[in-house]
């Protein structure tokens, strides 16, 4: 009995300190946000490769396709594909997208897109908070060539 008070007076010492540390006079005497106050990053998308191969009958060019993951409420950064010719087929959840110069659309499980070489992606996202999205993504680009290249931030 007495090491359960022991340990609850410990852990109640602990949560007072760590709130006493984070308040306003922590930041001012250490001149750096306290780690409460720091906002989480909104989760992004992941690219994994599942085949890249040479075309043979088009020098120069190459075959990639990949699954991209995006966990729930994630965003891909505005980026393009290069050259790159890009299909895209929803496996699982539903994706908004929107390149420039088009509307936004937003695809289901089963429902595909293409986008042109050189296309702008301005936005693609998973559009619920609760469930995975993912894409089969096929490329055909240039070899050697980088398949996504994001905006540099603003």
């Amino acid at each position: 009995m007495r090491g359960t008070r022991l340990a609850g007076g410990l852990l109640a010492a602990g949560a007072a300190a760590a709130a006493t540390a984070c308040g306003p006079a922590a930041e001012h005497a250490t001149g750096r946000t306290p780690v409460a106050a720091v906002v989480s990053k909104q989760p992004s998308e992941t690219l994994s490769p599942l085949f890249t191969k040479a075309l043979p009958n088009v020098k120069g060019k190459t075959f990639t396709s990949a699954i991209v993951a995006f966990p729930p409420n994630a965003r891909a950064m505005p980026h393009r594909h290069g050259s790159a010719f890009v299909y895209a087929y929803v496996l699982e959840g539903t994706v908004r997208s929107r390149l420039a110069g088009e509307p936004v659309r937003t695809y289901h499980q089963g429902q595909n897109w293409s986008e042109q070489p050189g296309a702008h992606h301005l936005l693609t996202e998973n559009t619920s908070r609760t469930a995975p999205a993912k894409l089969l993504v096929v490329f055909v680009a240039d070899t050697g060539a980088k398949l996504k290249v994001d905006d540099p931030k603003s």
